[in-house]
């Protein structure tokens, strides 16, 4: 799974994507605030891994912003402030957890653990869009009440942009929150149309409403007309 490390002290958020990579995490790290709130509305993250003083955006304007966009991926904020205003504050911004610098490496991959496994039990529910219904506990899919079959990738494939309904997913995104574990399905320019063209057959076909839209330029969403 993908975390996304924004912290602009190359050192620390080095050390952070080394220990995450040793325990098997996939790590994107931005150094700034403005890169880093624009990764974390493009990507389809696990975790964020947020520190609170940034150059451009600070990390409460960046969790206030995900928030307010609707984004609900699990935020561990860092800080060298450990004052109980300012992690109130934090909290109060839509932050899931605090951990004042310095911190010990297993506590913050600990903390980083427990968000995702939260979130994943959180998330085991019914995401709804029209008459599309998703398990995803079960991971199964249902349109006006009939059953359809998907491969594992449509499935990831449909659930990235029904977890992200009404928003914008770009190809090269998608492209690389899906198929992130092969390296040969990512070389190819028109994976992601490919993909798209066939699930969209299995999803809106014989379906005088349509879901899955593409967004000249930008990309594919998945909404409601």
């Amino acid at each position: 799974m993908r975390v996304l490390v924004i912290e602009d002290e190359p050192a620390i958020a080095e050390a952070i994507r080394d220990g995450l990579e040793d325990e098997h995490f996939l790590v994107d790290v931005a150094h700034n605030g403005r890169k880093g709130l624009e990764m974390a509305e493009d990507g389809l993250y696990a975790a964020i891994v947020l520190d609170l003083m940034l150059p451009g955006i600070d990390g409460w304007q960046i969790c206030q912003r995900l928030r307010e966009d609707g984004n609900t991926t699990p935020v561990l904020m860092l800080t060298a402030r450990g004052a109980p205003d300012e992690r109130v504050k934090g909290l109060e911004m839509g932050a899931d957890d605090y951990l004042p610098k310095p911190f010990h490496f297993p506590e913050l991959l600990a903390r980083v653990r427990a968000l995702v496994r939260r979130d994943r039990i959180h998330k085991g529910k019914m995401i709804k869009v029209a008459d599309l219904e998703i398990d995803t506990k079960a991971r199964t899919v249902t349109r006006a009440g009939q059953a359809i079959t998907l491969t594992g990738r449509e499935y990831t494939l449909l659930e990235a942009l029904a977890s992200r309904e009404g928003h914008v997913l770009s190809r090269d995104t998608i492209q690389e929150r899906v198929w992130m574990d092969d390296e040969s399905m990512m070389s190819s320019s028109n994976t992601v149309d490919v993909h798209i063209g066939q699930l969209r057959k299995k999803i809106d076909g014989g379906h005088d409403v349509k879901l899955i839209h593409t967004v000249r330029g930008s990309g594919y969403t998945l909404r409601k007309e």
